[in-house]
């Protein structure tokens, strides 16, 4: 619980900070404009990504293959997508490197290990709701 106050408080000072920041340094109109721009190319990335996951997963499925890959990658993007809609520029850093495959692989390593973690102390729950 500590974790998730901190983080929805200090992300968003965070994020003031660095746009009253960058603000002063390259102007106020200028830095509405980035942050419309990394938006809109964000949406753009999010989508191109996610249809390639599901063409993927699709493949993988016909093959009978689980196509966990692809749902590590979904959840990536879908993330990503989130954090991109959020304002601010530490947001969209975090947001286009869940967007990019190539940085998306370190998040996919470090959430197997969570999981795997977690499920070996028996820490992880299902819960079945019927």
């Amino acid at each position: 619980m500590i974790k998730l106050l901190l983080l929805f408080t200090l992300v968003p000072i965070i994020e003031i900070w660095l746009l009253i920041e960058i603000g002063g340094i390259i102007g106020s109109l200028p830095t509405i404009l980035l942050i419309a721009l990394t938006g809109f190319i964000g949406v753009f990335l999010a989508k191109y990504q996610g249809l390639a996951v599901i063409y993927r997963m699709q493949m993988d499925l016909e093959a009978g293959i689980v196509p966990s890959e692809q749902l590590f990658d979904g959840a990536g993007i879908l993330v990503g997508g989130a954090f991109l809609l959020t304002p601010g520029l530490l947001t969209d850093i975090i947001g286009f490197s869940l967007l990019l495959p190539f940085t998306r692989i370190f998040y996919k390593a470090s959430a197997r290990k969570y999981l795997n973690r977690h499920m070996e102390k028996g820490n992880f729950h299902v819960w079945w709701n019927s």
